[in-house]
């Protein structure tokens, strides 16, 4: 769903819950509109929601999939890599007519969408692309664990939300499309097929497939875009419906891979947009790709920043790391002896406080290290 600023329309700032206010439109899809959200009572201690949210809205005779939605939410909560879900509630408008609200965590740096858009048709930076696919990778990871597949995998559902850290983190948004995978060893005919054309993999245009490796393709997709500033298969107004979905399934067609990027980021490439489906690569096989696998965990990050912007390395004793992890409920051996293994690494490197803006841009791209992580 396009989330984008625009005119409010009159009278729509009604319809308000019994703990929030509704704020302007942000965006309208084609099954709900999104909403900015503000608290009543945004000191009160006993506050349930966020001070600033975002309400999706749809008419309860027209809102099945964002119930939908709801129930997916229940099952896909606890991970930092899949937007949260606060909660529901029913609201009725001045004119009486009755809405369905989805209380959402607020993504105020936008889509992927918008941020590969601003890139000018130039893509991102290799590291950014690194970082914001291991995110993704290890959202799609836990849906695929929970028996889910998402189906509507692409840039405009990934929203950016705030690390505390000063970037953002990507989080996987809209699951109205996900379905439950059924545990059979049967191929369950499916009849119906959801999702955006431009990211849908081969087997589910010709054989009305749609399991894990469909996601896995989408993913190839969003990391295609997120190098070059441009879809897959491209933007040809002229271009039919029906052309497009040829070119997808054509087993001779091969999609071209970018030749000014890294061989990792080629390989990587080349193992999500595989198509056959039952040898595309799975998410534990991506998740250990050299791509990938080598980037700080955004959770060691964030505790690292948050200490570093503190200028507390000095006294950064076990206790005081442990508490850090254990108040993002992040807690395990192997992030903490990671933690303290890079914070005694920059405290050896910076001789200022005047550093601590920069070392914590760089803290970023910091390569880990196997071994780092044995508990």
């Amino acid at each position: 769903m396009k989330r984008k600023f625009v005119a409010v329309e009159e009278g729509s700032l009604d319809n308000h819950g019994v703990a929030w206010w509704r704020g302007p439109l942000l965006g309208k899809g084609g099954s709900a509109s999104v909403y900015l959200a503000y608290l009543k009572k945004p000191k009160s201690r006993n506050a349930f929601y966020r001070r600033v949210m975002a309400v999706k809205s749809a008419e309860v005779s027209s809102s099945s999939l964002l119930q939908k939605e709801k129930e997916v939410f229940n099952r896909l909560h606890d991970c930092p890599y899949i937007l949260e879900c606060y909660g529901e509630e029913t609201t009725v408008s001045q004119n009486g007519q009755m809405f369905y609200n989805l209380l959402l965590e607020y993504a105020s740096g936008g889509t992927l969408a918008d941020l590969i858009r601003r890139s000018g048709d130039c893509g991102l930076p290799e590291l950014d692309v690194k970082r914001y696919t291991r995110s993704i990778l290890k959202g799609i990871d836990y849906i695929h664990r929970h028996d889910y597949v998402h189906r509507d995998l692409k840039p405009e559902n990934v929203l950016l939300v705030p690390s505390g850290s000063g970037d953002f983190v990507p989080k996987i948004a809209d699951f109205g499309l996900a379905k439950k995978v059924q545990k059979t060893n049967r191929r369950m005919f499916d009849s119906s097929i959801a999702g955006t054309i431009l990211y849908m993999a081969p087997e589910t245009l010709v054989d009305n497939i749609q399991e894990s490796p469909s996601d896995i393709w989408a993913l190839g997709c969003i990391v295609y875009e997120m190098f070059t500033g441009k879809p897959l298969w491209g933007l040809n107004p002229k271009e039919s419906t029906e052309e497009l979905c040829k070119r997808i399934v054509d087993r001779f067609k091969l999609p071209e891979i970018p030749s000014g990027i890294s061989k990792d980021g080629k390989d990587f490439l080349k193992g999500c947009l595989v198509k056959n489906h039952k040898f595309r690569f799975t998410t534990e096989m991506l998740l250990n790709h050299p791509f990938v696998s080598g980037i700080l965990d955004d959770r060691v990050r964030l505790v690292v920043c948050q200490m570093l912007q503190k200028r507390v390395m000095a006294g950064c004793s076990e206790v005081s790391l442990k508490h850090q992890l254990q108040e993002s409920k992040w807690y395990s051996k192997s992030l903490l002896l990671l933690t303290k293994v890079l914070l005694h690494l920059i405290q050896t490197l910076v001789s200022s406080p005047a550093n601590i803006r920069e070392m914590c841009y760089y803290i970023f791209t910091i390569p880990t290290c196997a071994d780092w992580y044995s508990s």
